[in-house]
């Protein structure tokens, strides 16, 4: 079956989540991504935990996350053996895919630049800490640094600011990198396309970071206003309301109410009637939004009652149901029981080198023409033999 990225050759020198799962989602759409790794391997698969309790390169769990459908090619780089492999490589590569700061990429003998020159059609992605110029070039970086460097940390964690800013989970740094590395390429495979000619693409985690501020940015560029964080809400000049709620069943429930929002306001207060505690919110002096916005606190109190008598479950169909955002807060495991992406067949069975099957998270994205699906992670130092053999 012919995939958006089937056709397509990489050579990934990745050794952190950015590149790792730039690649990831290149393979999984088809590209053929030639994972270089050294004879030990990179330091992902060598951070835990590990599959089955076994200390193993090839059974990280944290390597399997970003690596799956590549290929494992070891090469020693640093020697000029490995040095003429990777360079035949990337002659015949569509894109390379380099993580290194500067400073790395020097070690390792490679000029970027010089690459596309000699290679013309080659795009060289390179997805860095702070991009390959300036004066942090070659800082190094790790996703906290990155969010707390970027900007975005200062708006995450709890109206309590006695309490440091929370980091939140999943490599959110390294995701977002990600995510505009791939927009990057994209749009130079379509000159490429155009021109038959490829580029050197520069992205910094850094920068991609500091454009994803929500709202921070422009209110500091226009009425000089500072955000501050609130807990599970945004980043606001000044405080708004609540927007957990806990449940009969013990379980909280994420519900933004917009007091602007007539529609919304009018949804809810009839559900709250039906549930026999609307008290006088459904009078007419609430269809006003300057009294909800005197009244709040006693509007948030009715709602902490009213969610409170009634389990999660129903709470979320119902809400669903009259049109309001609202949702249950999940663990991350109760993913698999989601019927949804269960319907949608999200996790994928990927059977293993030692065919045993394992579920892996699909693609947020779904192409008609047709859609890939991951298909295991390397084991180190697989394909070597088939890669340089032109195989």
């Amino acid at each position: 079956m012919e995939l958006a990225y089937s056709g397509l050759v990489v050579v990934e020198l990745a050794d952190d989540p950015a590149g790792e799962y730039t690649g990831k989602l290149l393979a999984d759409q088809g590209a053929q991504v030639i994972k270089i790794e050294p004879l030990g391997g990179v330091a992902s698969r060598h951070i835990g935990p590990y599959a089955g309790g076994e200390v193993d390169p090839d059974r990280s769990l944290n390597f399997w996350t970003y690596n799956t459908s590549k290929h494992s090619v070891t090469l020693a780089v640093g020697e000029a053996e490995g040095q003429v492999a990777l360079a035949e490589l990337i002659s015949r590569a569509d894109i390379l895919l380099t993580t290194g700061r500067p400073v790395d990429l020097q070690a390792q003998g490679l000029d970027l630049e010089s690459l596309c020159s000699e290679n013309p059609r080659l795009i060289a992605l390179s997805v860095s800490p702070f991009g390959l110029t300036g004066p942090w070039a070659n800082y190094r970086t790790s996703d906290l640094v990155g969010l707390a460097i970027g900007g975005l940390l200062t708006t995450c964690g709890y109206d309590d600011h006695s309490i440091p800013p929370i980091r939140p989970g999943g490599n959110q740094g390294y995701m977002t990198a990600a995510s505009f590395a791939l927009c990057g390429l994209l749009l130079a495979l379509i000159e490429r396309q155009n021109t038959g000619l490829g580029q050197l693409v520069d992205v910094s985690m850094h920068e991609s970071i500091a454009v994803t501020g929500e709202l921070a940015n422009p209110y500091w560029f226009y009425p000089k206003a500072l955000v501050q964080r609130q807990t599970c809400r945004h980043a606001q000049p000044e405080p708004t309301q609540p927007a957990l709620f806990q449940c009969a069943d013990g379980v909280w429930v994420y519900f933004a109410l917009i007091l602007a929002d007539q529609n919304a306001w009018k949804a809810l207060t009839s559900w709250m009637e039906s549930a026999g505690v609307a008290a006088d919110l459904v009078d007419e002096e609430y269809l006003s939004l300057a009294h909800r916005q005197e009244n709040f606190s006693h509007i948030q109190e009715l709602l902490e009652v009213f969610f409170l008598i009634q389990d999660s479950g129903s709470v979320y169909r119902e809400g669903q149901g009259r049109g309001l955002p609202i949702g249950p807060l999940r663990a991350p495991e109760e993913l698999f029981d989601d019927e949804h992406l269960a319907e949608r067949k999200f996790f994928e069975p990927v059977e293993m080198s030692d065919g045993t099957s394992t579920l892996f998270p699909g693609t947020p994205y779904r192409f008609s023409g047709g859609n890939g699906a991951p298909t295991r992670p390397p084991l180190l130092g697989e394909h070597t033999e088939e890669v340089l053999s032109h195989g």
